[in-house]
């Protein structure tokens, strides 16, 4: 493919409450196996991009851990390369990213020494399977300076996106960052493509007027000016913005339909892989519509949830309609309900953990409870 792919992946958000306390969001575990991370890493690399920059900020110690080698995406070094950027500070004083348009200026050389005529941009907590070679092909026939990966979606509050309204020919009439009244089901997924030489340009002008943030300063403001063209995106897709978007995506691996698209049907989504023997499931467990991380040992009861690697559920335990991160021990007879455990956490004999059924109850990491 044509084109470098820029990750950002540095934003921070209070909505995830104690669950972004100590990683960043692109970090978070996902249907017993993932990282949030990897979606967009993977999508690059099946897409043909060979060249991959992931830009991180708050947070990212985890990050970096996950992506300390190329080798599971398979960005070799000679066709390319993965690289990690985060804020450094210079003679000139900065240290830390003043907005997304920010971040990607602040690493510039990154794009003036890439070959590629265009440069794939996309967030790094969104989950999803895309070929970007399709937005590309759009891109190039409409002739577009920046196309904006889009989707009709309904029963979500759509001002918590980009809300965007499109013409006949899919260029895009109206676009508002988070606005306080919805004028559309139409949202933009965060995912652009734009040609390098234009995005270098614009990065200059906005950052010399003060300006950071490349929504609001680049596809916002420029609307009128650029031809900016939306591409309408029909599968699955969700981001990880509040706790309980990310309880939902967990639970979405529960399906079926899924699951398969994930886990069975190329090109697939690959991680960094961790040795660990298989789960072990004793005598008296009894386990439904579950998935379960390699290294867990179960001998109670698990129900409609998704566990991670290490889990232990002791007998007469029960973990139903929960998430149960890494490392964590249900003992026996121990109740977890409608939960998120992170890492480590202990639920000690006789305790509960009961969430409400639209509010999952979090638990931070390494609690005893």
């Amino acid at each position: 493919m044509r084109a470098v792919g820029i990750i950002l992946a540095g934003g921070q958000s209070d909505r995830l409450r104690e669950l972004s306390a100590v990683r960043a969001t692109p970090a978070m575990p996902v249907g017993s196996c993932y990282r949030a991370i990897d979606f967009p890493l993977s999508n690059m690399a099946n897409s043909g991009i060979r060249k991959v920059a992931v830009i991180t900020q708050y947070n990212s110690r985890s990050l970096h851990d996950h992506l300390n080698s190329s080798k599971w995406w398979g960005f070799g070094r000679k066709q390319g390369g993965l690289f990690v950027l985060a804020p450094f500070l210079s003679k000139e004083g900065n240290f830390g990213f003043r907005g997304t348009a920010d971040s990607i200026h602040q690493n510039i050389s990154f794009l003036e020494r890439s070959k590629e005529p265009y440069v794939v941009i996309t967030g790094g907590d969104g989950i999803y399977k895309m070929d970007y070679n399709a937005v590309l092909d759009f891109h190039i026939q409409r002739d577009a300076d920046i196309t904006v990966v889009c989707k009709d979606v309904h029963g979500m509050d759509v001002t918590n996106f980009g809300v965007v309204a499109l013409g006949e020919n899919g260029r895009i009439t109206h676009f508002e960052e988070k606005p306080l009244e919805a004028f559309s089901n139409t949202i933009s997924l965060g995912i652009y493509i734009i040609k390098r030489t234009l995005l270098i340009e614009l990065l200059g002008t906005i950052i010399s007027e003060g300006r950071f943030d490349f929504v609001r300063d680049i596809v916002e403001r420029y609307r009128k000016r650029l031809n900016i063209y939306g591409f309408m995106y029909n599968d699955y897709w969700a981001v990880i913005n509040s706790a309980q978007s990310y309880f939902n995506i967990n639970m979405d691996f529960l399906r079926t339909d899924i699951r398969n698209m994930f886990f069975a049907q190329e090109p697939f989504i690959e991680t960094k892989n961790k040795d660990e023997p298989p789960a072990k499931y004793n005598a008296h467990s009894q386990v439904k519509n579950c998935l379960v991380g390699c290294g867990s040992i179960i001998d109670g009861l698990a129900e409609n949830s998704v566990l991670f690697r290490r889990v232990k559920v002791g007998e007469g335990a029960a973990v139903r309609n929960s998430v149960i991160m890494e490392g964590c021990h249900i003992y026996p007879g121990a109740i977890v309900v409608n939960a998120i455990l992170d890492k480590n956490v202990k639920v000690l004999s006789g305790a509960e953990v009961i969430g409400g059924a639209g509010e999952p109850k979090v638990i931070m990491k390494g609690s005893v409870v």
